[in-house]
């Protein structure tokens, strides 16, 4: 009892911290005539509550696809037409097609951020609660200490309510994919990622992983008998939840492809803005979109993020237990968002949902991370006005993190699954310090200082750049990390889970 009743602390907690963002200003407030990701959010609920579904995606006299045309699978769709219909309830206006138009309110962000923190509560922080207290080790007391820090993530708190989105709920039922086949149930682990494959197509970046685990389960259990039982139930599930999305889409062949070529638009080039990933710092030297055409720019792409996302899934194949599968979310994601072709800054929340389920298991690198993708969409808060929030939220997440966790004292090798390779630990301690003194630099250096006249775009580059090379850093850790065997406890603790 005393346990749930600190969780329901850290969930108040956490939900304070949300809403306390939320009162700050939000992407493209007062700033026609786009505005930004907040009137994206908005029309998408105009036009799916005044158009037939046929015409969502279509390019239309009442749907103009270059004023924020819906770019998001199916379940997104949905999402907004029941927030719509809500919306008509409260006021009319504020989804009346045209006119609506770039309409802010307090009424309305007081509506719009409310949608955010329901979806939070209904489903990605009863997620956050369920892993940590049933897949995550140690006593009662370090599980809710394991709550309080995956609910403090700035990074994910500063985008969904501060810019405005809602990641928490592809990324929720992802975590809840991992929670439902951390405890066993195949089937509706499978349901749950395909839903949030379904809601946002970047969840690409985790579906490898998801395959190559439930395919080493069924190889596991044997092909000849109750492995491919599995099998097919896997699948029939994967094909019917597909098929239910895209149910009103399924009629029309031209409607199908519509929708997917709005899903994974290529024309928009490699990467866009100042991204930490590989193309957009090796852009510093070598001018890839210029040099490249795009369909080679897209092939170099997609054979780097194959071969970088390779050995943790064979290795995840081979082995598939919760440890490694946590490890190839990981490496999967992040591999993706340094080498995939069209990323954006906020991708980082992808790697970043797996790297907080290794807050329990290896404090100190994750906590490094999080704090890093945090630091590396630093331009975006600025520009949205979220200087203060960025500042808070982060101080908060470090301390709390680094105090409740015990990251510092008691990271010791074995702690950091080093293996072999424990000479890296001295300098990773050394390069900690390093790091978090120059994140605090560069953030005010971009705050307090002009940057050179004939350099306009200075420190959003070197934010990029820096906090490139530590996801490159660490995606090389947590590679060796998986691939390494772990420690005897680890390995007791495994067979215990199974």
């Amino acid at each position: 009892m005393e346990n749930w009743s600190l969780v329901s602390i850290c969930v108040l907690f956490g939900l304070t911290a949300r809403w306390a963002v939320s009162l700050n200003s939000y992407s493209g407030a007062g700033k026609p005539p786009m505005f930004g990701d907040y009137e994206a959010q908005r029309h998408w609920q105009e036009v799916t509550y005044n158009l037939p579904v046929h015409e969502w995606y279509f390019n239309t006299t009442d749907n103009n696809l270059n004023y924020w045309g819906l770019d998001y699978p199916p379940l997104t769709a949905y999402h907004s037409l029941l927030c719509a219909h809500v919306a008509k309830l409260i006021n009319p206006d504020w989804v009346e097609l045209h006119a609506s138009r770039g309409h802010e309110s307090y009424g309305h962000k007081l509506f719009m951020r409310a949608t955010v923190l329901v979806a939070d509560l209904l489903i990605y922080i009863p997620a956050v609660v369920l892993y940590s207290f049933y897949l995550s080790e140690g006593s009662n007391k370090k599980k809710v200490c394991t709550v309080l820090c995956i609910l403090l993530y700035p990074g994910l708190i500063l985008i969904d309510y501060g810019h405005f989105q809602y990641n928490s709920i592809s990324l929720g039922l992802a975590l809840w994919g991992v929670v439902v086949l951390g405890l066993g149930w195949d089937v509706l682990g499978s349901l749950a990622f395909v839903l949030s494959l379904n809601y946002k197509q970047m969840e690409l970046y985790h579906s490898l992983p998801f395959f190559c685990y439930l395919l080493g389960k069924c190889f596991k259990q044997g092909l000849a008998g109750r492995g491919l039982f599995l099998l097919v139930k896997i699948a029939v599930t994967v094909l019917v939840t597909f098929a239910l999305c895209w149910l009103p889409f399924l009629s029309d062949p031209g409607q199908i492809l519509q929708v997917v070529h709005r899903l994974f638009p290529v024309g928009r080039g490699l990467f866009e803005d100042k991204v930490a990933n590989t193309w957009c710092s090796l852009n510093v030297l070598i001018k890839i979109k210029t040099i490249l055409s795009t369909d080679t720019q897209l092939y170099i792409s997609l054979t780097t993020t194959l071969l970088a996302i390779l050995p943790s899934s064979i290795k995840l194949l081979m082995k598939p237990t919760l440890w490694q599968f946590k490890l190839a979310l990981v490496n999967s994601s992040l591999a993706f968002f340094l080498f995939s072709f069209q990323v954006h800054e906020k991708s980082i929340l992808l790697p970043a949902l797996p790297v907080c389920l290794l807050l329990n298991d290896l404090p100190l690198p994750a906590i490094w991370f999080l704090q890093a993708s945090t630091f590396s969409m630093l331009p975006l808060f600025l520009k949205d006005g979220l200087l203060v929030p960025y500042v808070v939220t982060s101080l908060a997440f470090l301390f709390f993190s680094i105090y409740l966790l015990s990251a510092l004292e008691h990271c010791s090798e074995d702690k950091l699954r080093l293996g072999p390779y424990r000479q890296l630990y001295r300098i990773g301690w050394a390069l900690f310090y390093f790091s978090i003194t120059a994140m605090a630099g560069l953030s005010f250096m971009s705050v307090a200082l002009a940057p050179p006249a004939q350099l306009p775009d200075l420190f959003p580059l070197l934010v990029s750049v820096f906090s490139y090379l530590h996801f490159l850093g660490l995606l090389l850790y947590f590679n060796i990390v998986q691939i390494a065997e772990p420690p005897q406890s680890v390995r007791k603790n495994q067979k215990k889970s199974n």
